[in-house]
């Protein structure tokens, strides 16, 4: 069995189809369904229902997918960690973050570490939507992840693999430009939404569903990114639902104001996640450094 094969296998649930799996694994449509044949032949069973259009797992392939993605998440932090030993002294802290949070809240967080304890490693920062950040966790290439987090709102990263400790707070609230709105700024406006690979787009809807409340009608704009929506808000081409700590200075200058009132706003969580098991030394003094740091769970 190659290892290959593992990641084939969940790309193409990532991608969503095999033809797209094939182009993101940089092989032909038939070498990329040989090598799922060869998987499914070595399990012994199919681990695709091929009759239907839409991808989707067999009851065989549901059970053999945890097995997969831990099978490769500890082969590349065992790879990690051979490397480590034989570099200890520069070793690379590999970090991911939602792409607010590496602007907004992870120099200062860093910082406010290094205060406690100076480290030698380097420090490598993947920033991007909340989709690819967890990819990276499950696969085994980022040793933490900063993130948004709401009770209401699930994520890949399970309890049973993952543990995760608060270490801010933020709120999601609507903004829009003044000039938006002729009389008291109100929700009634064109609507900026999330797409479905942004972390907050998937808080935001996790909240409304819970509290009972309704999405907003078609968005007029859509995109993954929360500074993105903010700037399009400034623009004045509608509302947006943005994080504090990326518009309060747009807050206080005037140049965003709040569209709706405090039962409009999430309050969200910002938490440091990592897996359970055991990581290189470097790593586990980061993370013990965060716990003395952490906020209220």
């Amino acid at each position: 069995m190659e290892t290959a094969w593992l990641e084939d296998f969940l790309a193409v649930l990532d991608e969503g189809g095999f033809s797209r799996a094939a182009d993101r694994r940089a092989v032909s449509q038939p070498a990329f369904s040989r090598r799922i044949r060869a998987l499914e032949d070595w399990i012994g069973t199919a681990l695709f229902d091929r009759g239907t259009h839409a991808v989707r797992l067999t009851p065989a392939g549901e059970r053999f997918l945890p097995a997969a993605q831990e099978m490769l998440r500890r082969l590349q932090i065992g790879r990690q960690d051979a490397l480590g030993a034989a570099r200890e002294a520069s070793e690379m802290l590999r970090l991911a973050a939602t792409h607010v949070l590496s602007l907004t809240f992870f120099p200062t967080w860093l910082r406010a570490l290094e205060a406690t304890a100076p480290t030698e490693a380097t420090v490598q920062l993947t920033a991007d939507n909340m989709v690819a950040c967890e990819r990276l966790m499950v696969e085994g290439r980022a040793q933490f992840l900063l993130c948004h987090n709401h009770p209401a709102a699930a994520t890949r990263l399970t309890g049973d693999t993952f543990c995760s400790i608060g270490v801010g707070d933020d709120v999601l609230l609507p903004v829009a430009a003044p000039s938006l709105f002729a009389g008291a700024p109100s929700l009634d406006g064109p609507c900026l939404a999330y797409t479905s690979e942004s972390g907050m787009g998937r808080i935001l809807a996790a909240s409304w569903s819970a509290s009972g409340k309704t999405a907003p009608r078609t968005p007029a704009f859509s995109s993954h990114l929360a500074s993105v929506l903010a700037a399009m808000a400034r623009d004045g081409r509608g509302i947006a639902w943005a994080p504090l700590s990326l518009v309060e200075d747009d807050l206080a200058a005037g140049r965003l104001v709040r569209a709706g009132t405090q039962r409009d706003e999430v309050p969200m969580a910002i938490r440091l996640f990592r897996p359970k098991a055991r990581q290189t030394k470097t790593a586990e003094a980061l993370w013990e450094r965060a716990l003395a740091l952490r906020t209220a769970d």
